[in-house]
């Protein structure tokens, strides 16, 4: 049978992630100031560049940066230093304290809320002040001292002192230490429009138009754009913090041997030791993971565990730290604390998943990173173009479209009856700014992460724990579920179901407990559970003697006593007669696991012992049949105990590989992928490991609180099968939403940047598009890109 991982064996990590390789470590760094895909490749091609550094892995939104490196060969202070400089300010995270950046939601929460509030404010006082300018051309109207040309002066040059001075700094900084982004695009476009217009109204004779409303819309959209997108990731990553929030602050210190009643004195919850004694009273999180030592309550685990319904506790049960105590006050004793409590590695572990990319991401943010190159090179071929070659050739169309554009912009003249020579430079010049502005890197850097960040926060919500984006699009690709028996699909938990002949019941259970009570096999539990129910009391054994996976002998009042298969009984020449093989038949053609007793070399009795199928197995079963994929039996088993159980689950016998050792579990799982299977194997415990880790996907059920981390990509933190369900449909989901991102964000540049370039007007559409146009759109995409991924919430109810 399959033993559980029990939870003691998760190591607490030093980082928030999990390393197994020897001859590196992992540090762990939180960046700030990353805007878009660009800067997450210019982020991890800063890191991949320092000696020492193995791979460096960044996540545009947890921004965190997660870098493997050479045993003692880097310092974390030179990397956050170097990615500082760079105009990332970064600070490792001490170890030990993976949390410590999300040790107060709330209150991060409600500082983001301000931010929010006067960005977007800010936000649209500038677009309301760049519309005035257009009020004239709308309504014919003019406002006193609104609507001069050097108000609109005035009111671009504070716009990019002030809230445009940031996105100028950093998108210089960025082009100054090769590392173009988002902000260097939109730093070109505002200070080009803002530059053109000075110098018409400083030389008004060259006839050029002064468009200083551009720079102010755009920088309005800009910050209108990241607000809502920052809104929007905030809600994105609402399940994440509402698990961060679960860690209690305050802890209430009692004495050893104390009651449930005493008040005790209320202490840090880090100052909490092990072994110490705590009170928890109703309504109140439990501070830690401990075991109940007096009282009794009901405690609600749903976001641990994924369960809804309220869980009874007494004396001796197990609670986890961040659960919620419900009815009763309680004491417990402290098992675990700090970074080994099950919730804080729960947090660790979806931490850890948020910075896994999928290798679809991979590619994005590949092209992201020369992304922003290619829209400098398109921007200026589209001024050299127009300039040169397309004003001549379609000058109609584009002095009708100039005159478009500065009617919809609100364009406002310095001089009347500019040269032509000065309607091209401007008019080419705005098509070069409405590139620069609606390219946007931005939303093919969110399309993955927004949506791998939603479904596994909504994993963990459920008791799923999915270690990555990379395991999302593995489970996308199964087209086999292969189920480990013993324990994963049955409870794990043996039960006599007869004894044969029947009215000899008595004396076979106590013969054979006697035997059995030297050891601890499943088969030898339930035995003795079957006679301790009948009250039967043991007798004394002597000589006794275990022969692996056959059986157990002994003497028992001066008579040799066996018990064992029928296999070992004929190798010990005892003979089986014909009434108990037609009884054994009957047995395990119902999937029963048979023992024969023996006293004095003759057959006494036979006793059937079954592992009941979880109550979710056929259902679970039914679903994954539904989805499409082939569902198999992995089990050491003997072939007639699995056909049992396949005849009870509907799974074809075909499916069935019995007679499996552990050790060759993985070696099955290998020749199936060979045959062209590209499956998942579903385990529940540490004998499950190598199966699992050879598998393309691994899913591990583990049992109470107990989580086997380090050989499954996905792991239900409770054993119901329903979740292995769950787990794939959301997996499928999220890469599904992963694939519309990318087609959006990608599809927007393919249309907006020729659209922005002026083709439309080539055809005699009279249609092109104002810088101010294009950053709107530009914003519009990525706030487009993070909404569609939290409509992964709609679809979360089960």
């Amino acid at each position: 049978m399959s033993a559980s991982v029990n939870s003691s064996t998760i190591k607490p990590s030093q980082t928030a992630i999990i390393t197994t390789n020897p001859t590196c470590e992992t540090i762990t760094l939180d960046i700030q100031g990353m805007k878009c895909a660009g800067c997450v490749k210019a982020v991890e091609r800063q890191l991949q560049e320092h000696p020492g550094v193995v791979s460096a892995c960044v996540n545009l939104l947890t921004e965190v940066a997660v870098v493997e490196c050479e045993l003692e060969q880097v310092i974390p202070d030179e990397l956050a230093e170097k990615l500082t400089k760079t105009g990332f300010p970064t600070q490792p995270r001490i170890a030990g304290s993976s949390l410590s950046a999300k040790s107060n939601p709330v209150e991060r929460q409600q500082k983001a809320s301000r931010d929010l509030t006067w960005r977007l404010t800010l936000a649209l006082i500038l677009l309301l002040f760049s519309t005035i300018g257009h009020i004239d051309y709308w309504a014919d109207a003019k406002i006193p001292i609104l609507n001069t040309l050097w108000f609109h002066c005035g009111l671009a040059t504070l716009s990019l002192l002030g809230p445009g001075r940031q996105i100028s700094i950093d998108g210089w900084r960025g082009l100054r230490h090769g590392m173009p982004n988002m902000n260097t695009l939109v730093a070109l476009g505002t200070i080009t429009a803002y530059s053109a217009s000075l110098v018409a109204l400083a030389f008004p004779q060259l006839g050029w138009e002064c468009f200083f409303d551009e720079p102010v819309m755009l920088v309005g959209f800009i910050l209108l754009g990241r607000t809502l997108e920052q809104k929007a990731r905030f809600r994105a990553s609402q399940a994440f913090e509402a698990l961060v929030a679960l860690q209690p602050q305050l802890a209430r210190l009692i004495g050893a041997s104390a009651t449930s009643e005493q008040v005790g004195i209320e202490i840090p919850v880090e100052q909490v030791r092990v072994g110490e004694w705590l009170r928890v009273l109703p309504g109140e999180k439990i501070p830690v993971d401990g075991e109940i030592v007096a009282g009794v309550t009901s405690v609600d685990e749903s976001m641990v565990t994924g369960e809804s319904l309220p869980v009874v506790k007494q004396v001796g049960d197990l609670v986890t730290g961040g659960t919620v105590n419900l009815s009763g006050a309680i004491a417990l004793q402290t098992l675990r604390t700090g970074n080994d409590t099950t919730l804080a590695q729960i947090i660790s572990l979806v931490e850890a998943a948020q910075t896994r990319k999928a290798p679809i991401q991979k590619l994005a943010d590949t092209v992201a990173g020369y992304f922003t190159y290619g829209v400098m090179a398109i921007a200026s071929f589209t001024f050299l173009f127009w300039y040169f070659i397309g004003t001549d050739i379609w000058s109609q169309a584009v002095l009708h479209s100039s005159s478009l554009m500065a009617h919809h912009s609100g364009t406002m003249m310095s001089h009347q009856g500019g040269s032509l020579d000065s309607e091209k430079l401007l008019f080419s010049l705005k098509l070069a700014i409405a590139v620069l502005v609606v390219a946007c890197p931005c939303a093919l850097g969110l399309a993955t992460p927004t949506a791998i960040l939603v479904g596994t926060s909504l994993g963990a919500e459920k008791g799923i724990l999915i270690k990555g984006g990379d395991v999302l699009e593995q489970v996308h690709k199964i087209d086999t579920v292969v189920f480990d028996k013993t324990g994963t699909l049955t409870i794990g938990h043996p039960t006599l179901t007869d004894c044969f002949p029947f009215e000899r019941q008595s004396e076979i259970l106590q013969l054979a407990a006697s035997l059995e009570a030297i050891t601890s096999h499943p088969l030898a539990i339930a035995i003795q559970e079957a006679a301790n129910h009948l009250e039967l009391p043991l007798l004394p054994v002597a000589d006794s003697s275990t022969a692996s996976g056959l059986g157990i002998s002994g003497l028992i009042a001066s008579k040799s006593v066996i018990l064992g298969n029928a296999a070992w009984l004929e190798s010990q020449q005892i003979t089986i007669d014909s009434i108990f093989h037609t009884e054994a038949e009957k047995l395990a053609t119902q999937g029963k696991t048979l023992v024969y007793l023996a006293v004095a070399g003759k057959i006494m009795g036979l006793i059937a012992v079954e592992d009941p199928l979880r109550e979710d197995a056929q259902a679970t079963v039914d679903g994954l049949q539904k989805m499409g994929l082939q569902v198999m039996v992995l089990t050491g088993d003997t072939t007639q105990a699995a056909e049992a159980i396949a005849q009870k689950l509907t799974i074809s016998v075909d499916n069935i590989i019995a007679g499996v050792r552990p050790e060759g579990k993985a070696e099955a799982i290998a020749k199936l992928q060979q045959s062209g299977n590209y499956l998942a194997m579903v385990g529940d415990g540490i004998n499950d490991a190598p199966a699992l880790t050879q598998a393309n996907v691994g899913i591990a059920l583990s049992t109470g609180t107990d989580v086997a981390i380090e050989a499954a990509d996905i792991v239900l933190i409770q054993p119901h099968l329903s979740r292995v369900l769950t787990s794939i449909a959301l997996s499928r989901r999220t890469v599904s939403k992963i694939r519309q991102n990318l087609l959006w964000a990608v599809g927007y540049n393919i249309l907006a940047i020729p659209v922005a370039a002026g083709w439309l007007s080539i055809l005699g559409t009279g249609i092109i598009l104002s810088p101010a146009g294009a950053g709107a759109l530009m914003a519009l995409s990525s706030v487009s890109v993070v909404t569609n991924s939290l409509l992964l919430r709609h679809h979360s109810k089960e």
